[in-house]
């Protein structure tokens, strides 16, 4: 009788989807993502279009971003329950760019993203974008969050500003010089959306308290003849259909300027994409597969290039909303973009008349939800260390660029853990319970916590004055996990020093790795000799000391 084979791991590229699939799925599991598809596509449907218009592109583009690239990352992706789409913390970005380089440059940069984040993925370093300080990730999404209530004040207060300018200082100095020419109806607009969207999730939380509130703002405008801006009015028709699938212009110089936007876009589209997936492990207790979410973006991102959408991601307010409307796969984000797309497709009209002002408002409310106020500040009284980082990466994400920040953020976050992990490493002498016979002057020392460059730079000093002792030297490595190039390096020039002196270094219990690290630093007889335990160094056959010559 044959034994069935065991049950072979899941790849880390094979989707979610297939997954589900093999773990059963039928009739009532379809229900469930019916209903919570059709959640997320209420949800999703005024927020793509804001995002989109606060990205400075027209409102379709938010559509057709849903539409193609919401229904890909939930085919493709390692989650399950992740909805990708339009996100607000790319509207700074999207917005420079469109600004420097045109619609044009904008659809290259995302191509270009997609193909690098599919690169990312590939290489299976999807785990690696993990290990972001959660200090970084708290400040650039604080800092976003800013610069997007920032970039909403003058269609929140319906101001006529011509040229706005990009920065923020300069930005709230122009909306200041601006401000006679206020539109109460906009205000009013703003305002009550606001206040809507508050009220509603306060009172009744299964409600969609954005869509209710946009299309009561919508109505209201329409029936008092507000005079407010609108879809319509900026923007013209909604299409009614995605377009069909095209490449950008490609050229040299087209390429090299969108390059850079490209980098920033997949930089950030994998921190948002993965701090998304793992926001939905937390709440379901399941397990994402990043690189296969990483490929299912970067394949999402040059879909969406194609059909005239901006940057895809994983979008952690929809996908929260996926897991708790029901849903139970990547079904669920698969029927939220055929639901965007039927919207499209009957309802488009209606959408030109959605005052800007109230999609200003849902932008607002988004960003001060962004802001995380409450970690911000325990981020902040945690330690001095993690509120230099936050503080850094929160400035320069404002003031200067976001992909400034987000580097000098992860320096900064790098430069902490060094430090913090060369003061885990300490030296001392071990309590020596039997007398060593065979080396009554030998001084042994333990080494605790990991032996690394910040390390080596930290306790070097100490090991040499050890070794300057006129006493031979023995060191515990039991309690060390591990060691670097550069504290392997020290061992062996401590050993050529300990060799001047006719002593042997003695290494003792290391682990293999560490053991293999030391070796291949050139620790060897005659200079070092290791040894498993104390009891072996002080048996018979321990290797003699070095005869002077």
């Amino acid at each position: 009788m044959m034994t069935p084979s065991p049950r072979q791991p899941a790849s880390e590229f094979t989707p979610k989807l297939i997954t589900t699939f093999r773990e059963g799925y039928g009739l009532g599991q379809l229900r469930a993502d019916v209903v919570a598809g059709l959640t997320v596509a209420i949800v999703a449907l005024p927020l793509s279009m804001a995002i989109a218009i606060a990205s400075g592109v027209g409102p379709e583009r938010g559509l057709f971003t849903a539409i193609v690239g919401g229904f890909i990352v939930s085919l493709l992706g390692g989650s399950r329950f992740q909805i990708g789409g339009p996100a607000g913390a790319f509207i700074v970005l999207v917005a420079a760019c469109v600004t420097q380089t045109g619609a044009a440059g904008l659809a290259l940069a995302v191509l270009l993203s997609g193909a690098m984040l599919s690169v990312l993925a590939l290489l299976r370093l999807g785990s690696y974008v993990r290990f972001i300080p959660y200090p970084v990730t708290l400040g650039f999404t604080a800092g976003i969050a800013v610069i997007i209530f920032a970039s909403q004040i003058k269609d929140l207060f319906g101001l006529s500003l011509l040229g706005e300018p990009a920065a923020i200082l300069p930005k709230l100095a122009a909306l200041w010089e601006a401000r006679a020419s206020l539109n109460a109806s906009a205000a009013a607009v703003a305002i009550a959306t606001i206040a809507l969207i508050v009220g509603i999730k306060r009172i009744s939380p299964g409600l969609p308290n954005m869509l209710i509130a946009v299309a009561v703002a919508g109505l209201a405008s329409f029936a008092l003849q507000l005079p407010v801006e609108t879809i319509y009015s900026r923007f013209g028709d909604l299409p009614r259909s995605p377009p069909a699938p095209s490449l950008p212009p490609l050229s040299m110089d087209l390429v090299m300027v969108a390059l850079p936007w490209a980098i920033s876009f997949t930089l950030l589209g994998a921190i948002e994409s993965l701090l998304s997936a793992v926001v939905a492990d937390g709440m379901s207790g399941r397990r994402h597969r990043p690189n296969a979410e990483l490929l299912a973006q970067g394949v999402a991102n040059i879909a969406s290039a194609l059909f005239g959408g901006i940057c895809v991601t994983g979008t952690i307010a929809r996908t929260a909303t996926n897991v708790r409307a029901g849903s139970k796969g990547p079904v669920s984000g698969m029927i939220h973009a055929v639901f965007v797309l039927l919207f499209m497709l009957i309802a488009a009209p209606l959408a030109g008349y959605i005052p800007l002002a109230a999609l200003a408002g849902l932008l607002a409310v988004v960003a001060w939800n962004m802001a995380e106020k409450a970690e911000f500040w325990h981020c902040l009284r945690a330690s001095r260390a993690d509120a230099v980082v936050l503080l850094v990466t929160f400035g320069l994400v404002v003031f200067r660029d976001l992909s400034e920040g987000i580097v000098a953020g992860f320096a900064l976050g790098g430069l902490v853990f060094i430090h913090r992990m060369s003061e885990a490493a300490s030296v001392e002498a071990p309590v020596v319970t039997e007398p060593l016979s065979q080396f009554p002057d030998l001084a042994v020392h333990r080494l605790h916590g990991p032996y690394f460059f910040g390390a080596a730079a930290r306790l070097g000093a100490a090991l040499d004055q050890l070794a300057e002792a006129p006493r031979g030297l023995a060191v515990d490595f039991t309690d060390v996990p591990f060691i670097d190039s550069t504290g392997a390096h020290s061992f062996a020039l401590l050993a050529q020093k300990m060799a001047r002196k006719h002593e042997i270094l003695y290494l003792i219990g290391a682990r293999p790795e560490v053991a293999k690290a030391l070796k291949q630093a050139g620790l060897a007889a005659p200079e070092a000799c290791f040894v498993d335990s104390l009891a072996e160094l002080n048996s018979a056959d321990s290797q003699p000391r070095i005869t002077k010559a």
